[in-house]
């Protein structure tokens, strides 16, 4: 009977946890097919109809199109940078012959993990300025980059550390080089890990608004978030089509950890015990 109660309980608190997790999304995506008057009138409820006039606005009126199109470049070509940088320095790490030099790459990845990116504004809008990439795709693709290498290393440092080095010498003995090595053998044995860090990193970039909003001041270059908020102006506060534009930016994200849900689970636990 305790045991009953127990496992009730656990299920309740899970329970409450989703719901808690959930509720602001299904409040987004039901506000999106309302209109204004509906939205104010009648926060908690039902839409009269369920109208996609709202999503419809959002992209003929705001070119959330445009925006979503600079949002996935932007954010791909910075992860996948990132995670390949990242791959590089791990292997190098963690097979390297000498042990002073890993321990000091190790610490500054560390350090540079206490630093707070918003710290760094502006260094880095005068760093890029100097470099004539100001208000260019590039403007935050490499600061994203630079960003996003360190908790990548870590991770994908701690999976390269329990691959037996068995398999590099059969590669070796096979006539790979290093970087055969590295693409051929030891990029397939972390794909689960790559996809994990490449899900957390371009979720981050997705989301990212504080670097887009100062380092792109081109209409035409700007990301969904900045141009998100820029739409309660430009909807004159027309809620329904504001959470349309949300609801569109938060699709991608749900989507792929969706799909890749097991894959993330999975990286995130593969480094965790040695085989």
């Amino acid at each position: 009977m305790k045991k009953q109660t127990t496992g009730t309980m656990r299920h309740l608190i899970l329970l409450i946890y989703i719901i808690i997790v959930l509720y602001p999304l299904l409040f987004i995506l039901n506000s999106s097919f309302k209109n204004n008057s509906e939205v104010v009138l009648h926060p908690w409820g039902l839409p009269g109809k369920f109208d996609f006039q709202n999503y419809v606005d959002a992209f003929t009126s705001s070119r959330i199109g445009t925006y979503f199109i600079n949002s996935l470049y932007i954010s791909t070509i910075a992860t996948t940078a990132a995670i390949l940088f990242a791959t590089a320095i791990a292997y190098a790490v963690t097979r390297m012959k000498y042990p002073k030099l890993s321990k000091l790459v190790y610490g500054t990845l560390l350090i540079s993990l206490l630093i707070s990116p918003a710290s760094l504004l502006i260094p880095l809008y005068i760093m890029i300025r100097n470099l004539g990439i100001y208000n260019t795709p590039f403007a935050l693709i490499v600061p994203y980059t630079a960003f996003g290498i360190p908790l990548s290393v870590f991770v994908i440092a701690a999976f390269l550390k329990s691959i037996p080095k068995e398999l590099e010498e059969a590669g070796i003995m096979d006539g790979l080089s290093v970087y055969g090595l590295l693409l051929r053998v030891i990029m397939p044995l972390t794909m689960p890990t790559l996809v994990t860090v490449f899900i957390l990193n371009f979720m981050g970039h997705w989301n990212e608004f504080i670097m887009a909003n100062l380092f792109l001041s081109s209409q035409n270059l700007r990301t969904l978030p900045v141009a998100v908020v820029s739409f309660m102006d430009k909807f004159q506060m027309n809620y329904g089509a504001l959470t349309a534009s949300v609801m569109i930016s938060a699709i991608p994200v749900i989507l792929v950890y969706t799909v890749l849900q097991r894959q993330i689970i999975q990286g995130v636990t593969s480094g965790s015990v040695k085989g």
